[in-house]
Formats: structure tokens, sequence, C-alpha cells
């Protein structure tokens, strides 16, 4: 089983706990189960994008000679 099924059976099994939680929305909304990862995913792309843009402007040379 691969991590993301255990995460969603995870998330399933969660769900009476999670229900005292949330205010107006039901644990296995399934916009919720989509919009959340996606939202995530998102910030994580976008985390790991500005380092690596700003990682590309310096010289590979420039990075050895400072270690």
């Amino acid at each position: 089983m691969t991590g993301v099924g255990v995460g969603i059976i995870g998330a399933f099994g969660l769900t009476r706990f999670l229900s005292s939680l949330l205010y107006g929305v039901k644990p296995t909304d399934p916009l919720t189960f989509v919009a959340v990862p996606l939202l995530l995913a998102g910030v994580a792309l976008l985390a790991s994008y500005v380092p690596a843009r700003r990682a590309t402007k310096v010289d590979p040379m420039v990075a050895l000679r400072y270690e």
C-alpha cells in the first residue's frame, strides 16, 4: 500500500476526532479532502522553488571554491 493510501485511510480513521474540531465542515467532505492536499503541495512547491531559483543564479565555480 502506498503512503497516499495509508494517509487517506488514517484521515478517515480520525474523522470522529476531526468532527469535534471542525465547524461547518464535515470531516469526510470530498472538496476538503482534495483542496487541502493541493494547497499544501502548492505551498511546498513554492517553498522549494524560491531557494532553487536563487541557487541557479550562483556561478558553480564560485560555489565550489567557497567550500
